[in-house]
């Protein structure tokens, strides 16, 4: 039998940790903890992203804002590589904007806008049955930074070097706006 003095503290430990908040236990899941699936139909392990500054944004082809393509390939151009990458999620969620097929999307965006960084596959961005990955853009309980919704074509979320969300802008504002700038041209983290 254990002495008094070893079970109170094991017991008030369990009390203590069944009182904590079921997503204070879950371990916070981050961007590169997903898969998604490219335009054209390979897997895209956005692990293979980590260090890089990313710029998530949910697209259409038949849009006012689908002019933004061409701010974002000319912000790709100039901060993209090593350092900095978009990821164009196509959705067809609002006005039914992006009607075509993967291959129809791909086609678009590479003789309309010439769009040399990645395209998704067409997903979900709203909704119960949104992409995983835009259950984590979208909710705090998953990035542990904000909720938000995404509102219409070309919301843009950024994601710093570790993997974390750090916010999102506007579908209206463009690429190549104030706060997308100010935090592409913040500095990386170095190690001491």
């Amino acid at each position: 039998m254990r002495p008094l003095q070893t079970i109170i503290p094991v017991y008030f430990g369990l009390v203590f940790i069944s009182l904590l908040p079921l997503q204070e236990l879950k371990a916070q899941q981050s961007f590169y903890d997903f898969s998604v699936e490219d335009v054209h139909g390979f897997v895209y392990d956005l692990a293979q992203l980590q260090g890089k500054k990313v710029l998530v944004v949910n697209t259409a082809s038949g849009c006012a804002l689908t002019p933004q393509y061409e701010g974002l390939e000319s912000l790709y151009r100039e901060y993209g590589g090593n350092d900095f990458i978009i990821l164009a999620f196509p959705s067809n969620d609002f006005g039914k904007q992006e009607p075509g097929s993967n291959k129809e999307i791909a086609a678009f965006c590479k003789t309309e806008y010439e769009i040399s960084f990645p395209v998704m596959s067409k997903i979900l961005v709203k909704g119960e049955e949104k992409h995983p990955l835009y259950h984590w853009l979208t909710e705090a309980s998953e990035n542990g930074l904000e909720d938000s919704k995404v509102s219409w074509n070309f919301q843009k979320y950024m994601i710093n070097e570790e993997g974390h969300l750090v916010g999102h802008v506007a579908p209206w504002r463009k690429p190549d706006c104030k706060k997308i700038i100010s935090w592409l041209k913040e500095e990386a983290p170095t190690e001491l």
